[in-house]
């Protein structure tokens, strides 16, 4: 038996693992959406998607189909079904590639980009062939705040600043909200 075909029978020993923690970014952030074949396997050669599964293709349009986020295949970036505001802002880390690194590297992130995120590998023979990873993109808040130095008190606060706080303030419950969520799902799973 060859090696590519041994490789090809121990597939299904392989699982796609992405990150169960949401990913935290900024307006105007470079952010890694991380996933991984474990155990490290060789994936060079094959198909990779990473994909929004809530973005759904328009039922009103008989030629619209799924579009990607990123698409690697046939050892190469296929552009013609990318999503046009990702554009220039995708990339895989083609060296680790053959580690099993699958993660996904996405430049000047916008709120729109929030949301999540599929990593898969269809053509990969196991139980768990893709994965989500859940991108969370807030503005950053500093919590201190500047002394007058004239008066050496604190500034009255702004409105846009009492917005912003409670805007972090809601995302920062929802993190929490499905930080709970994510670890109850996590001892169901592995609880077992």
């Amino acid at each position: 038996m060859s090696t590519a075909t041994s490789e090809f029978f121990q597939l299904g020993k392989f699982d796609v693992v992405g990150s169960l923690q949401p990913i935290l970014a900024a307006p105007g952030d470079d952010v890694i959406l991380p996933c991984h074949v474990e155990p490290k396997f060789n994936v060079a050669r094959l198909t990779v998607e990473w994909s929004r599964p809530d973005r759904r293709p328009d039922p009103n349009d008989r030629l619209s189909r799924v579009e990607y986020v990123h698409l690697y295949r046939d050892a190469r970036e296929v552009p013609d079904m990318k999503i046009p505001s990702y554009f220039g802002r995708t990339a895989l880390f083609t060296d680790g590639l053959r580690e099993g690194n699958i993660s996904l590297r996405i430049t000047n992130v916008t709120q729109e980009d929030e949301g999540r995120y599929r990593c898969f590998i269809p053509k990969l023979n196991s139980q768990t062939t893709s994965s989500i990873v859940h991108l969370i993109v807030a503005e950053t808040m500093t919590t201190e705040t500047p002394l007058h130095p004239e008066t050496l008190q604190t500034p009255e606060p702004m409105d846009e600043f009492h917005s912003k706080g409670e805007n972090m303030r809601n995302k920062s419950r929802q993190l929490k909200s499905l930080e709970m969520d994510l670890n109850h799902l996590y001892d169901a799973v592995f609880s077992h």
